[in-house]
Order: structure tokens, then sequence, then C-alpha cells
């Protein structure tokens, strides 16, 4: 029974928790969504220093609220990749600080793996095999869990993740960032059966893809050209209907190569990460569609879903109570494939 305390800093969001197990003691977030809005998008230097001014005080709350002592704690765990290199060198670097300070191993964890963790602390019984859908503004996969560090990559993006497909379409219709949270809004009041829209169909596997992978470039361009042709037309834009009729196209895609996925290799659990997993639309149709396979499916409390540090204390928290352990020589990376989680432990 592992207490870790983690940091997450490896785009936007300063996090700091402490995690027993599946246990959440404190779990801070100090978001930098309103610095970034005027840019729209995020700003590498502007996170990193954000990053340095926050991560002290998130760590002092974290304690604070867990009302626990450095001796009680038994490691020290942070987000070493993938992410914005100098945003996670200031997570990384206040972990190793600690480790040492206070005698504590350290684990580097991967942010993706912590996405697939997030579900564990919200599902007691969830445990491998199961078949993780990862839906954030940098990522859409399908992982096959197998063990704790054990993965296999069925289907990923042919190019923009579904996150980032929200974020774009917001923006050609001139709504804010980030798009996800708004885009939902705006489709609770609209009519997903107003625009037929591309679900982005992608062929039989060759060259190396996945039979389960996805694409989002031709759903964007086609929303992009249907914003052109009603303001050419001079109509207003039925702002909620296009909400509705894109997020519902990703939702059924989304569900669509999941089911499939779970049914060809057997998977009766499906669990859901990242962002995009807040999404009504998409919690609508996977759940329906999995209660008609009688697949059993789960999505994490909504502040579980966005990057956080108790989904990374609870998947250091599984690795520790396996004996793995990372060298203080650990270096954060921009890219790791999620297939290499085993090289972050000696």
């Amino acid at each position: 029974m592992a207490t870790i305390l983690s940091i997450e800093t490896s785009c936007d969001e300063t996090a700091v928790a402490i995690v027993n197990n599946r246990n959440i003691y404190s779990n801070i977030v100090a978001s930098q969504i309103d610095l970034h809005r005027t840019y729209g998008g995020v700003v590498p230097e502007v996170a990193s220093r954000q990053h340095l001014e926050t991560i002290n005080l998130c760590i002092e709350q974290a304690l604070s609220e867990a009302a626990l002592d450095w001796e009680q704690i038994d490691a020290i765990a942070a987000t070493v990749a993938p992410g914005l290199v100098g945003a996670l060198m200031v997570g990384v670097s206040a972990a190793k600080t600690l480790a040492i300070l206070y005698q504590k191993p350290f684990l580097g964890v991967h942010h993706l793996e912590g996405h697939i963790y997030a579900s564990y602390l919200s599902e007691a019984q969830l445990q491998p095999p199961f078949l993780c859908l990862l839906v954030s503004g940098g990522h859409t996969s399908l992982i096959y869990v197998k063990d704790c560090g054990v993965y296999e990559m069925l289907g990923t993006t042919r190019d923009d993740a579904a996150g980032e497909a929200f974020d774009k379409v917001a923006r050609q219709l001139k709504l804010s960032y980030p798009g996800g949270p708004i885009i939902d809004r705006m489709a609770q009041t609209g009519n997903s059966q107003a625009f037929a829209l591309p679900e982005g169909r992608v062929s039989l596997p060759t060259g190396g893809y996945h039979p389960y992978d996805s694409s989002f470039s031709g759903l964007k361009t086609a929303v992009l050209r249907l914003v052109q042709k009603l303001e050419q037309e001079n109509q207003s834009l039925p702002i909620n209907d296009l909400a509705a009729s894109f997020q519902d196209t990703v939702a059924r895609s989304l569900t669509k190569r999941t089911i499939a996925c779970a049914l060809d290799y057997g998977l009766n659990t499906i669990a859901v990460g990242g962002g995009v997993g807040a999404n009504s639309g998409l919690r609508k149709h996977l759940t329906a569609a999995a209660t008609e396979h009688n697949l059993t499916v789960y999505f994490p409390p909504l502040k579980l879903c966005t990057d956080n540090a108790a989904m990374i204390g609870c998947a250091a928290a599984d690795h520790f109570n396996r004996g793995h352990i990372s060298p203080l020589s650990l270096g954060v990376q921009s890219r790791l494939a999620i297939t290499d989680v085993m090289k972050l432990y000696e």
C-alpha cells in the first residue's frame, strides 16, 4: 500500500497529488487556461514559467490537504514523458529534489499511462486485461492494457487528435479556447442531425497502420467548407447545430472503432482516459454501444479526465508495489511510445 506524492507538469496544468494506491488523499490542480486563452492555444514558454511560479505552493497544498508529513510518503513521482520539455523539466526537477532531500525513491511516469490509470481511481474492480480509449488534445489511441507497464497500441490517429479537432473547429466557429467544453455546451441545444459530416473513414491497414486508426482532418475540413459556404450566402451561422453535428460525428466515429476493436480482441471491458473522455456525446454513444454488445465501459470522473497528478500517482503506486524504481539520471522526453514505459525503470 504505497503512498506517493506525484507531480504532473506535462502541459498547462500544474498538478500535485498524494495517492495511496487507488485512494486519493489530495489532488491539487492549478490550471493555466486563462493565461493561454488569449493565444488560442498553449504557449510552451508561458506554461513553463507558470509552472515555476506555482509548483511549490501546489506541493504545500497537497501535503496540507492530505494531512501528511514527509515520513508518511513512500516515494516521489513525476511525469517525464511525453509533453512540453520545458514544462516537464519543472516538475521532474522538483520531484528529484524532494526525493534527494527526503531520501525517497523516485519514479518517472509516462503521461499516457497516467490517463490509463485514471479509471483505476474510481473503479476498484478494474483490472487488466482491458481496452483503453485514450482521447485528449494530443492523442487518440486504442491501447490493449495487458498488465502494469505492458501495452500494445491497436489504433491511433492519422492526423489530428480528437481534442485538436475540437479546438480547431471551435476556432472556425469563432468560439473560445479550449474548444471541447465550449462545443459540448453549444451542442446541448443543437440538432446533431442538422448537417451530414464525414466520419473520417480509414482503409484497411497498410504500411504499418492499424485497422482501428482514426482520422479527423477530413471532418475538420468539411466543417470549414460548410462555414465558408454559409458565410458566402450571408447566412448567420447556426453555431449550436454545427457544434452538435460535429460532436456527434466525432463520438460516432470513436465509438465504432472502439467497439470493433474490443470485440475483435475479445476484451469485455473498455476504460476511457483523456480530456475528451469528459465529452457528453462520446459518453452517450459509447455507453449505449457497449450496453448493446454486453461490454462494460468506464469513464473517469470529469475532474480526472483532464491532466491531473492523482492519475500519475496511481500509476506510480502500481509500479512501486512491483519494485519498479527510476534512476535519478532519468531525463524528460517530448515523445515516448506507451509501449516503451518499462524503459523508465531500472
